[in-house]
């Protein structure tokens, strides 16, 4: 009988005493063939050493073959195929028929374009399912009207978690779908731009929103469409953009839409910069989000956004990797992660972060 370091247990070793937590809750019975996982759930219980049966300390450790990760089962799917085919044909409808609307004037057909958003939900009407497929589109053919499309998306999502019914749900996937509309006044060669803008560029970028308001305004959509075309870059603080609108001045709408904008943006890759790690965006808006935007709404979306990762593979900031488990409910930006080390709680050492979801 040995008595071995948990550090330097490997599978096949045999328990040969019950091991017990602080709390004298059983944790491993006597007689037991070790695996990764009782492995980690010593580890979680800081148990420092455990008896070994004589003869099975010289187990070899195995040889772990690759382990498929979450993400690349995702990309595997027959789901995630279809759903990115169906994606692109959305994109592309979507861009074909805004177009018509700016250059031929034709009347805005709200019930066509949400029926193509409608298109890619109705197969993944689970929030984390469809967060799925869109946490693993990482290339577009084109990203501005593919950013638009994954708004309104996140937005039908978001307003969902926030209890709305249908009529007030479509209106905000609406809100998402043309919030952006006044970057098509903008000239391409800006918007697509892989370097740094110039300040005069960034001027002209900055007036999206109020030419988004000026194609929308003659129409006879929603007026909170509307408003979310030319408030979506305003902040409850006032920081915002194009008019400096405060708190209540801003539509409840738009609130929405910046959320869902801004976390979009940050997490999707850009032409110059790859995309944020999903939780930087979250030590990001836990850190900056509930001075800046509607704190009701912002508690809401973190709450649950931060759900939709679990069982995600990442690399932490010391370059270990593991699996996402469990969400800290009062610290959502540092979960808890299982590696071949064992179990990791990042809110206990901050030391620690979640650097990529690989």
């Amino acid at each position: 009988m040995s008595r071995i370091f948990t550090r330097d247990l490997v599978p096949g070793m045999i328990t040969d005493e019950d091991v017990y937590s602080v709390n004298d809750q059983l944790i491993i019975a006597r007689g037991q063939k070790l695996t990764d996982n009782y492995i980690n759930r010593l580890v979680f219980y800081s148990i420092g050493s455990v008896r070994i049966r004589d003869g099975s300390e010289d187990v070899e450790p195995e040889v772990k073959p690759h382990q498929e990760t979450y993400s690349e089962r995702i990309l595997a799917s027959r789901e995630y195929k279809e759903f990115k085919a169906s994606f692109e044909v959305a994109v592309k409808h979507i861009k074909g028929f805004m177009n018509d609307v700016i250059e031929k004037r034709v009347k805005i057909d709200e019930e066509y374009l949400l029926n193509e958003i409608q298109s890619l939900i109705v197969h993944n009407d689970n929030s984390i399912h469809l967060f799925d497929m869109l946490h693993n589109m990482h290339v577009y053919d084109d990203p501005t009207y593919a950013h638009s499309v994954n708004v309104a998306l996140i937005c039908n999502i978001f307003a969902k978690w926030l209890g709305f019914e249908k009529e007030e749900l479509n209106v905000v996937t609406m809100a998402g779908l043309l919030h952006d509309i006044g970057k098509t006044k903008i000239p391409e060669g800006i918007i697509t731009k892989p370097g740094k803008l110039t300040d005069e560029e960034y001027t002209l970028v900055k007036t999206h929103p109020g030419e988004g308001y000026k194609l929308l305004k003659e129409t006879t959509l929603n007026p909170h469409i509307i408003n979310s075309a030319l408030m979506h870059h305003e902040r409850m603080d006032g920081s915002g953009y194009p008019n400096h609108l405060e708190g209540d001045q801003i539509d409840p709408c738009a609130r929405i839409v910046a959320i869902a904008d801004v976390y979009d943006a940050m997490t999707s890759r850009r032409v110059y910069r790859g995309a944020l790690c999903p939780f930087k965006v979250i030590t990001i808006f836990e850190s900056e989000g509930y001075h800046k935007y509607d704190s009701q709404y912002i508690y809401v979306f973190l709450e649950y956004i931060v759900n939709t990762y679990i069982n995600n593979r990442v690399r932490l900031s010391d370059g270990r990797e593991g699996t996402i488990v469990l969400i800290n409910k009062f610290d959502l930006a540092h979960p808890v992660v299982v590696t071949d080390d064992g179990w990791i709680d990042l809110s206990r050492d901050h030391s620690l972060s979640v650097e990529e979801i690989i």
